[in-house]
Formats: C-alpha cells, sequence, structure tokens
C-alpha cells in the first residue's frame, strides 16, 4: 500500500540577513515572497523515501548530514534515503560563504531545525495515496545562456547584438516532469515538479525572495495541490535570460505562472496508481580538481570570464589554491530515489545541462531526473567542450574548481545506479 505525506514550513529570514548567489555583500532590507523548506515521503511498506526542497542557493554537503542525522534520530527515518534539494535560489540568505559573503551560522541552524520539522511534518501526515507521473516540454522559460563567439571562445551571458556572435553552444531541457499524490477521494496532497532553469529573479538586489520556484508552489496551492516541491535540474548553463534577445527574459511571475500552467496540463492527464515501489541507492564519487596553472590563477586564461567584481577573485585565489593543494580530491555523493518508474537523480553541482541529458539518455529505458544542487554543492560542473571554449561557469573560482573530467564520473556513477534498479 502505498502512504505519500507533504509538509512546509515558512524559512524567510529577517530583514537584514545578508544574502548569497551575487558573489558580493548584500544586505536584504525588504521581503518580497516567503521562503520555505518542503519535505515529501513515500512509503510503499517496504521502503520509504523522503525529499527536502529549500529555496536556497545551495545546502552544504555539512548541513545536509545534520539534517539526515537528526531525521533518524528524531524519526528513526534512514539518512540515506533522504534527498536534501536547493533550488538555487539567488534571492535567499547566506546558507554557506560565496565570495564576500559569509555563512550566517545562526540562519544555518534555524534553517536546519526548520527542515527536520518539515520533514517530521510530513511523516505524521503519512496517509494511503496513489501517485501518478507525466510530464510535457516547456521551450520559452530556458534559454542556453553560453554564445560562442567567431575565436571559439564562449561568452556566458553573450549577446547576438555583438557582431562577433556565432550561435548558441548547447541544449537546454525543455522536460516539465510531474509526480503528484492524491488520496483515494481524489484529494491532493502534493506535487513534485522537476524542470531546469535558474532561478535569478532579485538576485543583485536587496530583496528577498524565493524566485520563480516559489511561484510555481504558490499557483499550484491556488489550484488545491497544498505543497510543491520544485526540484531544478541540471541547470547550470540554463537561464531565463534569452541571448536571441539580447538577454530579455520572462519574469520572476511569468516563469512560475508558465511552469504551473504546464504542472496542471500534466495532472490532467495523469494516471494514479497505488502500486509503485520504491527504493534508494547512493554512491560517493572522488572527483579531481583541474590543474592549477598561472593563467588560471590570473583569469588569463582562454575565455576566462570574471563576473560581478573581478578583482575579488584575485583575493580568493590564495585560499582556493592552498585548499586545493591540501584536499587533493573532491568527495561527491551521487543519490537515487526510485518511485515506480521514475528516478530522481541527486548531484551535488551546478550541472550542465549536457550532462543531464546525458544522464536521462544513458537511463533508458528507466525515466531519469536529474536534481542539481542535491545534498551539497561542488560548483559548476561544465562539460569537456565547454572548458575548451571557456565562458564564467569555466573560469577558475571557488565556483569553478573541478578538473573536465568531473562532470563524466558524475554521469556515469548516476547511470551504473539507475542500471542497476533496472536489473533489480
Amino acid at each position: 500500500m502505498m502512504r505519500a505525506g507533504f509538509a512546509e514550513i515558512d524559512i524567510t529570514p529577517p530583514i537584514g540577513t545578508h544574502k548569497i548567489g551575487w558573489l558580493v555583500d548584500i544586505v536584504s532590507d525588504r521581503v518580497a515572497d516567503p521562503l520555505f523548506a518542503r519535505a515529501a515521503i513515500f512509503d510503499d511498506g517496504a521502503q520509504a523515501v523522503g525529499f527536502i526542497q529549500t529555496d536556497t542557493l545551495c545546502v552544504r554537503w555539512s548541513t545536509v548530514k545534520e539534517i539526515r542525522a537528526r531525521i533518524e534520530r528524531a524519526y528513526g527515518f534512514p539518512g540515506g534515503a533522504v534527498m536534501v534539494a536547493a533550488t538555487h535560489n539567488h534571492a535567499g540568505p547566506a546558507v554557506a560563504t560565496a565570495g564576500e559573503v559569509r555563512r550566517d551560522d545562526a540562519y544555518v541552524e534555524r534553517f536546519i531545525e526548520a527542515c527536520v520539522k518539515a520533514f517530521g511534518e510530513a511523516l505524521e501526515g503519512l496517509r494511503e495515496a496513489q501517485v501518478g507521473f507525466g510530464h510535457t516540454f516547456e521551450w520559452n522559460v530556458a534559454h542556453n545562456r553560453r554564445v560562442v563567439m567567431r575565436d571559439g571562445t564562449t561568452r556566458t551571458h553573450g549577446s547576438f547584438k555583438d557582431p562577433d556572435a556565432l550561435y548558441i553552444e548547447g541544449p537546454i531541457d525543455p522536460e516539465v516532469a510531474v509526480l503528484a499524490a492524491r488520496a483515494g477521494d481524489g484529494t491532493p496532497l502534493g506535487c513534485i515538479i522537476n524542470f531546469a532553469c535558474h532561478p535569478a529573479h532579485h538576485g543583485p538586489d536587496t530583496v528577498l525572495s524565493a524566485g520563480f520556484p516559489g511561484v510555481v508552489a504558490a499557483k499550484m496551492k491556488a489550484k488545491g495541490w497544498p505543497v510543491t516541491l520544485y526540484l531544478n535540474g541540471a541547470s547550470g548553463n540554463l537561464h531565463t535570460s534569452d541571448p536571441t534577445r539580447g538577454g530579455i527574459d520572462l519574469s520572476m511571475e511569468e516563469t512560475g505562472a508558465a511552469l504551473a500552467r504546464d504542472a496542471e496540463q500534466v495532472i490532467a492527464d495523469m494516471t494514479f496508481t497505488r502500486d509503485a515501489t520504491l527504493a534508494a541507492r547512493s554512491r560517493t564519487v572522488m572527483l579531481p580538481f583541474r590543474t592549477i596553472t598561472e593563467d588560471e590563477v590570473r583569469g588569463t586564461a582562454r575565455g576566462a570570464q570574471r563576473f560581478v567584481k573581478p578583482e575579488l577573485y584575485d583575493e580568493l585565489m590564495p585560499g582556493l589554491v592552498a585548499r586545493i593543494r591540501a584536499q587533493g580530491e573532491q568527495p561527491a555523493e551521487v543519490q537515487v530515489l526510485s518511485v515506480g518508474e521514475v528516478d530522481f537523480v541527486g548531484i551535488p553541482a551546478e550541472y550542465f545541462v549536457e550532462h543531464g541529458l546525458r544522464i536521462k539518455e544513458g537511463a533508458h529505458p528507466r525515466h531519469a531526473l536529474v536534481v542539481g544542487q542535491a545534498n551539497g554543492m561542488v560548483g559548476y560542473v561544465p562539460t569537456q567542450q565547454a572548458f575548451r571554449r571557456g565562458g564564467y561557469e569555466t573560469t577558475f573560482a571557488p565556483s569553478s574548481r573541478l578538473a573536465p573530467e568531473a562532470g563524466d564520473i558524475l554521469a556515469d556513477a548516476a547511470i551504473a545506479l539507475i542500471k542497476e534498479r533496472g536489473r533489480g
């Protein structure tokens, strides 16, 4: 018998909280809309899996570890079957250190408590349920933000107003996937929406906001779905900004409304069942750091692109180089939580869309969905081709420090975990 439970808790920080997501230190002075931690739990009687989604830029691995440990102590739920994923919202509190911004430890403790409490409320709310899955395609929200120039380099957020612009470097992932749960009488319990796109609205200003994922959840709530988790996909090189139109994009509200309409359409055509089985698997892989060159350190490597405050990169270099030399390798957890024929693949990175699409293709005949910023954060993970061209995401920095082969290592691990489920 399938059971499902959902819950959400407000995690809006107080005005005056420092924001994260723009490298420079920004102090908030207004709240545009609330931020939440949301939980979804599924239990088939033999296995249970849980999801926690937060309206933050990321969740550090140490924070994930603490959330899982407290869930195990409080509720006896296995931490290894819990995925903790951030929406990658650029207008939230400093849950990690990035650029000039220092982690707000007091807020992080409150954040952990809220995540654990939301999970407990979802457990308490478990009830007999039917689950359904479906998907559609959305072509008007996300855009690949990397423009190849005539000299063979790539400019992130390049524009075709530039006479040297040549073409868009890569694809998008247009899939809008929905996993929904309802009670036996048809009452909606909650849903999970998966789509790949950077939520960067309100990033550079002083406003706290959940971004377009918050709009999606609010729109779905208005349509009768009390809790909606937005699990962002492989969105490292995807953005609402359209380089073919000079960077014009949909507003936060328009973006969220479009994705909510897509989800409603999917649910309307959905077939529900009580028979889906669950599984949880994970593997920790070791990722190599890139070879450090003088050009990397100075920001003069081919195609290097330092955004926002270029001189800040120079300030960060000594600490970054020392950390890489001391650490040697970067551990990263790859997790797969399965609900029926759908595999949610947690990747702790701003993962390039090409890697996500490769996992989806390699998972066939199972239906894989990639969840970025899940169970930690190792920074940008571009493709090997992207490293040859440059651009912001490949420019050496604390947010981009891994070797070009890191993305393939993660994808190989994910596909292997999915194939194990298929053989099972």
